[in-house]
């Protein structure tokens, strides 16, 4: 099935999105966490944090994080739930580079790593190897979501679960209508002046604009293979935590 969010892309309609989504993002990975952090207004630190506390009760000893980016994530995740091993997965080496850096300030080498890999176009591991996995705001940027996700189940264990959080439009008012503006004035705007990137923060609300939300992606998830799957709207409705278990 196609959805709207993969039509979207950063540049241009001539080359895929996968490739415009890597070169974007990097471009844009030195100047991504203070980014993400400004634009959020920290409140992104509380959205992963809820998502992980959604983990506690697994106990995950080896946990995936797709679109990894700069390790934000798997960082804090480790430090939550303390597992023997995180993989950061993403197919930007400019942002795990990045990541790369931070893990190794953080003196967890050994603990956390990461690999160039496409969920989209079927990644390296191999069938129910990982106990957990997460993706925190990176399933809009696919290009081939139904592909993503059968993927996702497919190198997850029976019984454990997928973390999905995404960045969503409110419905109603006055959030829907503060947010269009905070998303299509102010995000574009700061992203320009810090990134230096002109279309990069355009792309990305409009991506959240386009993304299936709430019973739709439920649906989805299902529809990837999952047999139990809720979702709970956070902060007025910007932000969706979905949990999916295969």
């Amino acid at each position: 099935m196609n959805y709207k969010q993969e039509e979207l892309k950063p540049y241009n309609d001539k080359e895929g999105k996968t490739e415009q989504v890597t070169q974007m993002f990097d471009q844009i990975a030195p100047t991504y966490d203070k980014l993400n952090h400004t634009l959020s207004i920290g409140i992104d630190k509380r959205w992963r944090k809820r998502a992980i506390k959604a983990l506690l009760p697994y106990q995950p000893k080896l946990l995936l994080d797709i679109a990894t980016g700069t390790g934000d994530f798997a960082l804090q995740a480790y430090s939550m739930l303390q597992p023997d091993r995180i993989i950061g997965a993403d197919i930007s080496e400019g942002m795990m580079e990045v990541g790369r850096k931070k893990v190794k300030e953080a003196g967890l080498e050994g603990k956390i790593s990461f690999q160039n890999e496409d969920c989209c176009k079927g990644m390296s591991f191999e069938n129910d190897t990982f106990d957990a996995i997460t993706i925190a705001f990176g399933a809009r940027n696919f290009e081939h979501l139904d592909d993503g996700l059968k993927e996702m189940h497919r190198v997850l264990k029976k019984g454990q679960p997928l973390v999905l959080l995404e960045l969503c439009t409110p419905k109603s008012f006055p959030m829907k209508q503060l947010f269009w503006v905070y998303a299509h004035v102010v995000m574009p705007t700061i992203g320009r002046l810090i990134s230096h990137d002109n279309s990069a923060y355009t792309y990305l609300p409009a991506s959240m604009a386009a993304f299936p939300q709430g019973e739709v992606m439920q649906g989805i998830l299902k529809n990837a293979g999952f047999s139990q799957v809720s979702f709970k709207r956070l902060t007025f409705g910007i932000c969706t935590l979905y949990i999916a278990v295969k």
